[in-house]
């Protein structure tokens, strides 16, 4: 049984925290796992289940989510991309493989172009590298919501945003999924010290998925009926990666985390420990990108082989 261990560290003054469930035997770097706007570290059992057999996995309340410290107002992601590295520094360890969904995908990739020798691979799900206006006004009407102490709309408004609504597309336990989402929402609304401006602070972030990526083996997956960036603009997006693999993942949409649980971890730990991901259930065709980006070169990742079992 792995141990679970929790650990505060700091970054700029800002108190954080992260959880790591430790593998003493681990097959491959810790995995550490970043999630959205409102998901804290332990909100991912999944991951717990098939990932702990084979790495140290580690999920975190970065500032400004969770029980961390509050982010200040005008602070940047620079703060975030510190706090992840701050955690592998704590870790004790060379790399660290990077999840990120939704909003964390901002972080993790960041963190991957910022510190690429430090991010053994990079799996990104959910990318929202393309929201339009009217998407962001769909948003902000429901953290108005926040304004009159509706939080109950506000949940029902945020699940139908960040959901399919065709029914004529077939998502996996929708409406669980759904059910889940809401109540996630108002747990954190009512129970999180800053969960409101965590949710002002995301209307307001226009990430920056621009710049390309090399060096750092990377699979970008999207559920299949993704609203909130469709499916090709995400595989547009993983094109700018070298040598990055795209996936999408059947009767889901952009929380295929909660409808297709054991289909996403399975593919997680599938590209963690480098085996093929063609086998893994619900995958739509598998897409390489092989080609390096204008101006860059072939980066080889660090050899494989090294001992993993160093973590505290």
């Amino acid at each position: 049984m792995a141990d679970e261990i929790i650990r505060t560290l700091s970054v700029d003054g800002l108190r954080y925290r992260y959880r790591i469930l430790r593998q003493p035997s681990p097959r491959t770097e810790p995995v550490i796992i970043l999630g959205g706007a409102l998901q804290g570290m332990y909100g991912w059992p999944q991951m717990d289940d098939h990932l702990g057999p084979l790495a140290s996995v580690v999920t975190a309340d970065l500032p400004g989510m969770g029980d961390a410290d509050l982010l200040p107002p005008g602070a940047g992601d620079d703060v975030l991309h510190a706090a992840v590295t701050g955690i592998i520094d704590d870790l004790n360890v060379e790399r660290a493989n990077l999840f990120g969904f939704s909003y964390g995908t901002s972080i993790a990739f960041g963190c991957a172009q910022q510190h690429p020798g430090r991010i053994a691979r990079l799996m990104l799900g959910g990318v929202p590298a393309h929201i339009t206006d009217e998407q962001r006004d769909r948003w902000g009407r429901a953290v108005d919501r926040l304004e009159t102490g509706d939080l109950e709309g506000l949940a029902g408004l945020a699940a139908g945003v960040l959901m399919c609504q065709d029914p004529e597309r077939e998502v996996h336990r929708s409406e669980l999924a759904r059910r889940y989402v809401r109540r996630s929402f108002l747990y954190a609304l009512t129970n999180s010290p800053h969960a409101a401006l965590s949710l002002h602070r995301a209307l307001g972030h226009r990430p920056d998925f621009s710049g390309g990526l090399s060096g750092v083996p990377a699979l970008v997956f999207a559920g299949e009926h993704d609203t909130v960036t469709s499916p090709e603009r995400q595989r547009a997006f993983a094109a700018t990666i070298e040598g990055s693999r795209f996936v999408t993942i059947g009767e889901s949409d952009h929380w295929v985390v909660l409808e297709r649980p054991d289909d996403v971890a399975d593919l997680a730990a599938r590209f963690f420990t480098d085996r093929p991901l063609e086998p893994a259930p619900g995958l739509g065709p598998v897409r390489t990108h092989p080609a390096a980006l204008p101006g860059q070169s072939r980066t080889s990742p660090a050899p494989a082989g090294r001992d993993f079992a160093d973590t505290p």
